[in-house]
């Protein structure tokens, strides 16, 4: 595997979550489910930072970071607070406890999400690929985050 296979395969594993994320009654908005990831994964790991701070190390505009803290909001997963230096400036962390949203979307199994990107209903296919992404996961990724849409 060289660095682009890496890069197309990861691309494709960012495809496959968002169709993992259920959607129902959370309505159309106006930033994706990758952006409020993105943005989620940045406050858990580096809390109270500022929406401009957060558009620096993503690379977003400020607006869609302001669209993406103000869904995390409204699904609980973070807080706000006013930054006692510069009154203009909200600081930005994780909620203390996991919303109901993050809850929810936990609770849904990827198995259908790869089993259509497989073509497959076979559980053991099914299986031995979740098994290998769990294996992945366990071995490069991150804590897991509290956070979500």
């Amino acid at each position: 595997m060289n660095g682009i296979e890496l890069f197309l395969l990861g691309r494709t594993l960012m495809k496959l979550g968002e169709e993992a994320i259920p959607t129902e009654g959370v309505g159309r908005r106006s930033t994706s489910h990758r952006s409020v990831l993105i943005v989620a994964s940045e406050i858990r790991e580096r809390p109270g930072g500022s929406v401009g701070e957060i558009a620096a190390r993503t690379g977003f505009p400020q607006s869609k970071v302001s669209a993406c803290v103000a869904r995390l909001r409204e699904a609980g997963a973070i807080i706000t607070e006013t930054d006692p230096a510069d009154r203009r400036r909200l600081l930005i962390r994780p909620a203390p406890e996991t919303s109901a949203r993050v809850t929810e979307i936990r609770a849904v199994s990827v198995d259908r999400a790869v089993g259509t990107a497989l073509g497959t209903d076979d559980p053991e296919r099914i299986a031995e690929v979740v098994g290998a992404l769990e294996l992945l996961a366990s071995r490069l990724s991150p804590a897991v985050s509290e956070d979500g849409d």
